[in-house]
């Protein structure tokens, strides 16, 4: 096994990253907005066009999914990861649409070395999906805000303290 490329130091306080982008397949879309989230206006056309989203549009969870996978092949699978215990926050303040290109971003709030685990380090993270990022019409699609757990530089993440 290699050594992992980012590990808590590298995840100060105000580090911002981006993990690149994606463009919503309608295709993909629909499929998990029929399995998962079947209400009209994610799965019918003529249901979705009377709504007040004017369109078929993403599943918020479909939308969360996105910005997971651009995390995880952005940062998470060249990094020492431990999980998480979850978060307090989870939004998606603007409809999704097939077609629209998202970039996708991570900020670092807060980081500390674990009190009971010394080997472990818990990183607050807030995740972002932008439609129309660097334009004056940007808008957020996504926000997540939750904690992480990543192995300290040295260590292996599974010794107990």
């Amino acid at each position: 096994m290699t050594a992992p490329e980012v590990c808590f130091e590298d995840l100060p306080a105000g580090r911002r990253i981006a993990l690149g982008s994606v463009v919503v397949d309608r295709d993909e879309m629909l499929a998990f907005n029929r399995r998962f989230d079947p209400q009209p206006f994610h799965v019918d056309e003529e249901a979705a066009r009377a709504s007040l989203f004017g369109g078929l549009c993403a599943s918020g969870w479909f939308t969360a999914s996105l910005w997971m996978r651009c995390y995880v092949d952005g940062l998470l699978a060249r990094s020492a990861a431990l999980g998480s215990p979850g978060g307090d926050e989870i939004a998606w303040p603007a409809p999704v649409f097939p077609g629209d290109h998202l970039e996708a971003a991570l900020e670092i709030v807060a980081a500390r070395v674990s009190a009971s685990r010394p080997h472990m380090g818990l990183v607050t993270l807030v995740g972002t999906l932008t439609r129309g990022a660097g334009t004056e019409d940007a808008v957020t699609v996504y926000r997540g805000r939750f904690t992480g757990m990543f192995g300290l530089r040295g260590t292996d993440g599974t010794a107990s303290a």
